[in-house]
């Protein structure tokens, strides 16, 4: 019974997101994918400091794929020009620090890109979406 009970669990969490993402504007979406990102690099500092390599390794993986088939993915190089561009080397800078991070149990570079994305999110958050669009 227990086991239905975290199914049902599951897939009411499941179609709550599929909600928020079908009903979200494009910058709530963005911030979206920062809030799973830093989630995920939240789950995988704490599966690194316990030494749980199989869970720090999924969610550095998680992460990586937010930011780079997510926020980079998201950039439109002719709209946003050079702003675009610097985000997309930081995002690809962030990901190598991930695969160094996990490959080297790298907390200081798990931080860092932390921090980074945290900085990002921030600045994402106080922009003000335009009326319409």
């Amino acid at each position: 019974m227990f086991a239905s009970t975290k199914k049902a669990a599951a897939a009411y969490q499941q179609v709550s997101l599929d909600v928020a993402i079908e009903t979200a504007d494009p910058h709530r979406l963005i911030l979206m994918l920062f809030e799973g990102a830093s989630t995920a690099l939240a789950t995988a500092k704490y599966a690194m400091e316990n030494n749980d390599l199989a869970t720090k390794g999924a969610a550095i993986s998680k992460a990586i794929d937010i930011i780079s088939n997510g926020l980079d993915a998201s950039l439109d190089p002719e709209q946003g020009g050079e702003l675009a561009e610097r985000l997309s080397a930081l995002y690809n800078y962030m990901t190598s620090r991930l695969f160094w991070a996990n490959l080297k149990n790298d907390l200081a570079a798990l931080k860092e890109v932390q921090g980074l994305l945290a900085e990002l999110q921030d600045a994402w958050r106080q922009i003000t979406p335009k009326a319409g669009g």
